[in-house]
């Protein structure tokens, strides 16, 4: 089967059609159950960087343990240095491994004036259109959207007694916080969580009736530069043209970064980047995305990336130098007559297939110091990094995917990028050569990490419904068990 060419429920063997429509009805049936199963988990205010919450993210974990035991999992809820994991297990004698991923807890509430309720109360709203809203801390991100998979399997234990393929659950309550204790935990569970893909549900719809596959996540990296001159702060009259100005300095540092197509202007920056396949570059052209309204929206009208290439492959396939804040001298009312000893400049570089951090680093801080003029010092605080990750392009696990998409929807799914990044992603591919699919039923209107966060009810409904799916296609995937590629497994599906 080549790229694009995907199968159907109309080509599953009849028994088994008529296996996945039973699993189906039952989910419909059951939909007010799985909606206070969800409302009973957002009720728990698991916010991770809140030392007074700590209590509730455990319980959080607890109750997500309970809930797999329930329906038959090999659940246990595992310490870490931090907030604990949630890992569970179901394994069959045949067929492939997947392993779901998604986290427990939950940005702050913060502003909670802005907030129509409790955040932790939540609510359903009925549109205008017709669909029902849940508004709720956590309803989309991650809470509502792990829920749809563990309300898919719950369809599939009930009405057949098993799973169509060996699943494991792996619930992180950290990743909000940056997943701190994520690296030292993975050390300790080694080969427990290796598989033959892994899926997770934290994305987006690519609108609100087509789904999407999200293929690419740019990796991270991020720093602070700080550039020192005099010993203390200056008077500017008495020392303003002999004495260096760090702010100034830093100024033009930063304006160095980018040449003027808007291109980074570090060299060796590009050396390592990866191009997207061709089959890729041909799914991402049928998107037709709309530059003018994405800019518009928020009040642009040029994309400022290199001119070379189109806003969408600025922010999906072409790696980035942003500069996120800047700090110097006096910022109270009124003007006080300083040229500061100090100027404090936070950057991160989003990264895409090819980049190592460590070398885009390196790179960076040779850039700087080569333009660093006299009676300047400067010190980099490194704030971690992570590399980008790909989906390849002709894997059997998303096509196959693909095909439960087509057959909920009724249409075509779309291959899309994202800009930002998921570092679990990377870190299992490079971990245990884990490539992932990400499908997501979130919109773009969802208010993640923002007051009045909201799930659509459809989209909940659906997302049970299409994993329903997913998981008998992928049943016909060639598993290999531990997660290593050997003469029998597709050899597409190695990460890139």
């Amino acid at each position: 089967m080549s790229f694009g060419e995907q199968s159907s429920a109309a080509d599953l063997p009849e028994p088994k059609r008529l296996l996945v429509e039973s699993v189906l009805s039952y989910a419909d049936s059951n939909l007010d159950a799985s909606l206070d199963r969800m409302f009973e988990l957002l009720r728990i205010p698991s916010v991770s960087c809140d030392p007074l919450l700590a209590q509730q993210c455990q319980a959080a974990a607890s109750w997500l343990a309970t809930e797999l035991a329930d329906i038959g999992f090999d659940a246990s809820v595992r310490p870490t240095a931090g907030h604990p994991v949630v890992i569970a297990h179901q394994k069959q004698a045949t067929g492939p491994h997947v392993l779901f991923y998604g986290h427990y807890d939950v940005q702050p509430v913060e502003p909670l004036d802005r907030w129509e309720a409790d955040p932790f109360d939540p609510q359903l709203k009925v549109q205008p259109n017709g669909d029902t809203q849940i508004i709720a801390r956590g309803a989309s991100d991650d809470k509502g959207q792990l829920l749809t998979f563990v309300e898919a399997c719950r369809a599939w234990k009930t009405v057949t007694g098993g799973l169509p393929v060996s699943v494991s659950m792996f619930f992180e309550g950290e990743e909000e916080s940056g997943s701190p204790s994520m690296d030292e935990f993975l050390d300790q569970v080694g080969d427990e969580l290796r598989a033959d893909t892994m899926l997770l549900c934290d994305t987006y719809l690519w609108n609100d009736a087509i789904p999407a596959v999200t293929v690419m996540f740019r990796g991270l990296l991020e720093g602070e530069i700080e550039i020192a001159c005099a010993s203390r702060d200056l008077h500017s009259g008495a020392y303003g043209n002999a004495a260096r100005n760090p702010i100034q300095v830093l100024a033009g540092l930063i304006a160095s970064l980018r040449d003027e197509s808007g291109a980074v202007a570090i060299k060796g920056f590009y050396d390592d980047v990866q191009e997207p396949d061709e089959d890729l570059k041909s799914e991402l052209k049928k998107l037709d995305f709309d530059t003018d309204s994405f800019l518009q929206n928020v009040g642009l009208s040029q994309s400022a990336g290199d001119q070379a290439y189109s806003a969408l492959e600025q922010i999906w396939t072409r790696p980035s130098c942003e500069i996120n804040g800047i700090a110097g001298g006096y910022h109270g009312d009124g003007l006080k007559t300083i040229i500061p000893s100090k100027a404090v400049a936070k950057i991160s570089f989003r990264l895409v297939a090819g980049q190592d951090p460590e070398k885009i680093q390196a790179h960076f801080h040779d850039h700087i110091r080569a333009r660093l003029p006299a009676d300047c010092t400067m010190k980099f605080t490194a704030f971690g990094g992570s590399k980008a990750s790909a989906i390849p392009s002709k894997s059997q696990f998303l096509q196959r995917a693909r095909a439960a998409l087509r057959d909920e929807w009724n249409c075509e799914s779309v291959l899309i990028g994202s800009g930002g990044s998921i570092p679990i992603v990377s870190v299992m591919q490079n971990r245990f050569g884990l490539a992932s699919l990400p499908i997501g039923f979130a919109r773009s209107d969802n208010r993640h990490h923002s007051p009045n966060e909201k799930y659509d009810l459809s989209s909940f409904h659906k997302g049970i419904r299409t994993w329903i799916r997913v998981l008998a296609e992928l049943s016909g995937c060639e598993g290999n068990r531990v997660g290593a590629l050997d003469a029998n497994s597709c050899a597409a599906d190695k990460p890139a």
